[in-house]
């Protein structure tokens, strides 16, 4: 029950003293929900994504859950992270950054270890330098529980990381 209260009383001085964020990934599963859940909340959002693993539906759901004037707060980009332009284009006016883009699949890193290091290194690398020049506030960076590799233990903690299994772990 703390933790719901903690939750409500963050929200309440969102909608206070309103941001604008960037949710890269918006289309997918978490990217979609954040957006949801920041917009309901009264927050201006830019969302980036390129429909590599995310899908328009999930930003319909969006905003037919959001309504029509909760809509109107947020923009898309369709493009890349992969590309520092686009990722400079993003981060402009922007407070804070939900960085959820990726290719996430153990077996798509090892089939394909190029294009996940692409995406995943060479792309957030883009984020954070574009993040930077722009003057962003904080950059929240969403990891995999595959980077805790082969570490027995549970719960998950920051300071126990075994050996990675994949390249997605990395």
């Amino acid at each position: 029950m703390q933790h719901h209260l903690a939750i409500e009383r963050a929200w309440a001085t969102l909608e206070q003293n309103p941001k604008t964020w960037l949710v890269t990934g918006c289309a997918g599963f978490i990217g979609s929900n954040l957006l949801e859940a920041l917009l309901a909340h009264g927050q201006t959002v830019v969302g980036l994504d390129n429909f590599a693993t995310g899908f328009q539906h999930n930003l319909d759901e969006v905003k037919q859950n959001v309504g029509a004037q909760n809509w109107e707060r947020f923009r898309f980009i369709e493009g890349d992270i992969r590309d520092l332009a686009t990722c400079e284009q993003a981060c402009r006016g922007i407070d804070y950054v939900l960085h959820q883009a990726a290719l996430g699949s153990v077996p798509r890193s090892i089939n394909d270890p190029l294009t996940t290091n692409a995406v995943n290194i060479a792309g957030q690398l883009n984020m954070l330098v574009a993040a930077r020049d722009a003057g962003v506030k904080s950059f929240v960076y969403a990891a995999s529980s595959s980077t805790y590799g082969d570490h027995p233990a549970l719960p998950k903690v920051e300071h126990t990381i075994g050996n990675p299994l994949s390249p997605y772990a990395v």
